[in-house]
């Protein structure tokens, strides 16, 4: 009896011993996987080193605002970033794709526990199918359209036409025409385009090293990169 009874003492322990070497991994694997994906804005995160421009889909800019049912703004844009990157997190994400956008991105198809999050995210109204480059997810942007999901809850610009507008203002205004700020503060050389939130306060001083650019591929083939607005 008492062979038996420290028999399934030792048992027990053993169990233990296993269930917290288990809870000690599943915590460190969570961790890791918060480390590994950082969401960029709506619709481009990086994973693993890699930058991801999701296929087919556009979301609004970071500095962008939608109409809400009653004709009110709301700032979709960073909405729409911050539901990504509270999605995200603690997630197990794979993404696919191999071709590359001009600006060193590779334009990819992301999963969540098996689902399409690009097709997720125009489901949920919180990004415009970018039929222009692919219709693949034209007709779920027509379910959020029914149902005025998100950005479809009010009339909204698409952020095509959010960016070109932008550009065509700041192009009058800036130097030969090139309106990309290229700023370099404590947080590194970034470049601000014109639909930026932060492009109006943003100040170039050239005496400093900052200079202005005509594109985003120039800004970036000389060492600036894009704000990270997912943080």
């Amino acid at each position: 009896m008492l062979v038996a009874s420290h028999a399934l003492s030792c048992l027990a322990q053993g169990m233990l011993k296993q269930l917290f070497i288990a809870s000690v991994f599943l915590s460190l694997l969570s961790q890791t996987v918060q480390a590994q994906v950082r969401v960029v804005d709506g619709d481009t995160i990086e994973l693993d080193g890699i930058t991801y421009r999701l296929n087919g889909i556009d979301a609004p800019e970071h500095g962008q605002k939608c109409k809400t049912a009653e004709g009110r703004d709301w700032a979709c844009g960073k909405q729409v970033t911050q539901s990504l990157r509270d999605f995200l997190k603690g997630q197990l994400v794979t993404c696919e794709g191999s071709q590359q956008d001009g600006y060193g991105r590779t334009i990819g198809t992301c999963f969540v526990r098996g689902l399409d999050l690009n097709q997720m995210l125009v489901y949920q109204g919180m990004a415009w199918a970018f039929v222009k480059y692919n219709p693949i997810y034209a007709e779920t942007e027509q379910l959020a359209r029914q149902n005025k999901r998100g950005i479809w809850q009010g009339a909204s610009i698409p952020p095509w036409e959010y960016r070109a507008a932008k550009w065509e203002v700041a192009a009058q205004q800036a130097p030969a025409g090139c309106p990309i700020k290229g700023n370099i503060s404590r947080n590194g050389m970034i470049y601000h385009a014109p639909w930026s939130p932060w492009y109006d306060r943003t100040r170039i001083n050239e005496a400093k090293g900052e200079r202005w650019f005509c594109n985003e591929a120039e800004a970036l083939a000389a060492g600036w990169r894009a704000p990270l607005w997912g943080g």
